[in-house]
């Protein structure tokens, strides 16, 4: 469907290096370089669209005087893991090669997603982090961003495992339909079968309950010991790349990432990993801005 008219933004189809995205310009004149907003949307992997994503791009281009380019990024399982990191990955790069051409400082581009689309930004930004031949990324935004699938079992899992509007099963059912599997497998998945003790062990230095403020542990049970399932675990090798769960990021990685802003939202069973990260990032000298919506949902 084409953009709505707004008599404020010039609002154009285009494609990036290939990927079709929708950028949003303001009408008024800019003394100088305006700031620049990639915008990468959420729904799994396998819904959401340009233009289910319309009103929130032009409101924050007219609230915020910036150039936004809305990633639409083509959706699993027809376009199978990982095209939608790539194509997010080459409109960024795209635009900071060519900000100039639209009035952008291409010093002050911000990536910025939800869900899975913080995934994606999270995934972004870490591949470029260490990157010399483009400009650099200003600052990263991830709204209850999804960046783990070692633990279903961390506190806001629990407290949140059948709240609207990402119940805990449906969460391992969409990244099963989005990585085109079985989606049998989801009930080892919750359990935490799928993962041997040794990457457990690795990661708990990361992905741990211990980690999570107390006052987000209220009730929180500890789940029981779970036998490890070898042939689930080979059927979901992707879940343990970066790529998939960007907190399994090494810090030589992480300690590269541009200032962060994380929202999270009290009923939303993405919490904890928002607040992991939060640490992750606080702990190899990234700057973090949090925001906790205490009455939002996922």
């Amino acid at each position: 469907l084409p953009a709505w008219q707004d008599s404020q933004l010039f609002i154009k189809d285009l494609h990036f290096d290939g990927v079709p995205v929708r950028i949003y310009l303001p009408r008024e004149p800019s003394a100088s370089k305006r700031r620049g907003v990639i915008f990468i949307h959420g729904g799994c992997g396998i819904f959401g669209s340009i233009r289910g994503y319309e009103r929130i791009c032009r409101y924050i281009a007219r609230k915020s005087d910036s150039v936004v380019v809305s990633v639409g990024y083509h959706l699993a399982p027809e376009h199978k893991y990982p095209a939608q990191t790539l194509e997010c990955l080459r409109a960024t790069v795209h635009f900071l090669k060519t900000a100039d051409t639209y009035g952008v400082d291409p010093a002050r581009i911000i990536v910025c997603g939800d869900s899975v689309g913080g995934s994606f930004t999270a995934t972004v930004c870490q591949e470029l982090g260490h990157r010399t031949d483009i400009p650099k990324i200003r600052a990263q935004v991830l709204i209850y961003p999804f960046l783990q699938a070692l633990n279903f079992n961390l506190p806001s899992h629990q407290k949140n495992a059948a709240v609207a509007f990402l119940p805990r099963e449906h969460t391992v059912h969409f990244i099963l339909k989005y990585l085109n599997k079985d989606c049998s497998l989801k009930e080892p998945i919750l359990a935490g079968s799928h993962v041997p003790e040794s990457i457990n062990l690795k990661y708990r230095k990361w992905i741990n309950p211990d980690l999570i403020p107390d006052k987000f542990k209220l009730g929180y049970k500890p789940p029981l010991p779970t036998l490890f399932l070898p042939q689930v675990h080979e059927e979901v090798q992707e879940l343990f790349e970066p790529w998939m769960s960007p907190l399994l990021a090494e810090d030589a990685v992480v300690c590269g990432l541009p200032d962060t802003c994380i929202v999270t939202c009290e009923h939303d069973v993405l919490r904890d990993e928002g607040l992991l990260y939060k640490k992750r990032l606080e702990d190899n000298n990234v700057r973090v801005t949090w925001h906790h919506v205490e009455n939002g949902f996922h």
